[in-house]
């Protein structure tokens, strides 16, 4: 009977382990596209930023000088 008890503690504390393995694994590669979409956020606003530019000075527009000094920070 004692030993029915430690094989099932023993499996179960087991199972434990690899499941927050399997979960902290999971996690990280979560993290890593997170990181790699926040990225891809950053880049396209400062290309959004120098569309907007390039047509205010193909434009001939006072929004140029702003932008452009939004841009250079």
């Amino acid at each position: 009977m004692i030993f029915s008890f430690l094989g099932s503690a023993v499996g179960c504390v087991a199972g434990i382990l690899a499941s927050q393995k399997l979960t902290n694994y999971r996690l990280e590669q979560l993290e890593a596209k997170v990181a790699k979409h926040n990225n891809l956020v950053e880049r396209m606003t400062v290309s959004e930023l120098r569309i907007k530019m390039l047509e205010d000075r193909r434009k001939g527009e006072s929004g140029y000088k702003e932008r452009q000094a939004a841009y250079c920070e």
